[in-house]
């Protein structure tokens, strides 16, 4: 996370731009200039990898755009992430993985052998589901408060205690982050949590005090300034150490798709929403 923590500091900005290509959503162009999806994927990537170098410090990859294809899939999610590196941008792999112990030593080690720096883990099987990722050296980000609609159904219900589902994972976040507070003042191990869930954002930030929260929900899913403002860490001294990644992908990626020069409008939707999210932690 430190690795992380000074990525913000020197970019200026806790921006990430979310790499999720969708077949169905690339410019005609480059459909139509590949043999093939995975081909049309890779080419889109890297066009988007390259709009996001020197504008934003982190990419977060949706591994099930790339998964879905199979082994071609799998094998340019990999080179992806290379080239990422090479640009110089910490890589999330949003994979979300979340099994037994035993199961998420392997998943641990494939996330390693890719190059990723950081995982989205689903804590929901307890404890030691996500202490192999952790016990890896990867920065881990466990869901806490997601930003999709429905996940009231689960998070928000409470238990006789009085608790929310949410709140019991916070609490789980940071006793698994107890001690592995790297010089930037965060944990190895962070969390999850929607800019669309601000209402909680008190009550979650009081839980983890240490954590890095991976914002997603901003922009197209209707999170705003205010509701990202509300998650900063109180008292932060810098940028780095405020405790937000604030993703973005839709309205980064997709800008300006079906015009011509949809590189440089996507270039500049990036260097925007850099901006903007910047301004936030400024105000």
């Amino acid at each position: 996370m430190d690795a992380l923590c000074d990525a913000i500091h020197k970019a200026g900005t806790p921006a990430c731009v979310g790499v999720d290509p969708v077949l169905e959503s690339l410019p005609a162009s480059v459909v139509a200039g590949q043999p093939g999806p995975v081909a049309a994927i890779v080419e889109f990537t890297y066009s988007v990898l390259a709009g996001a170098a020197g504008a934003v410090p982190a990419v977060k990859f949706q591994a099930a755009c790339f998964e879905r294809y199979g082994h071609e899939g799998y094998a340019a999610l990999e080179q992806a992430v290379d080239e990422a590196r090479r640009l110089g941008l910490y890589v999330i792999l949003d994979a979300k993985r979340g099994d037994i112990g035993t199961t998420s030593e392997h998943y641990a080690a494939s996330v390693v052998r890719m190059g990723a720096q950081a995982i989205t883990v689903n804590g929901y099987l307890g404890p030691s589901g996500v202490k192999p990722f952790v016990e890896a050296g990867l920065a881990v980000f466990v869901l806490v408060r997601t930003s999709n609609a429905d996940s009231d159904l689960l998070q928000a219900a409470r238990l006789a205690d009085g608790r929310t589902v949410a709140q019991v994972m916070a609490e789980q976040v940071s006793h698994l982050g107890a001690g592995r507070v790297g010089t930037g003042g965060l944990s190895q191990v962070g969390a999850v949590v929607g800019a669309t869930k601000s209402a909680e954002a008190q009550m979650l930030r009081a839980a983890m005090p240490d954590q890095m929260f991976l914002v997603p929900g901003y922009g197209a899913q209707g999170g705003t300034a205010a509701d990202v403002k509300a998650l900063v860490r109180p008292g932060a001294a810098s940028m780095g150490a405020a405790g937000v990644i604030v993703n973005a992908s839709r309205s980064v990626i997709y800008a300006g798709a079906a015009e011509p020069d949809w590189r440089v409008r996507m270039h500049d939707a990036a260097l925007a929403f850099a901006k903007d999210v910047a301004s936030i932690l400024r105000s």
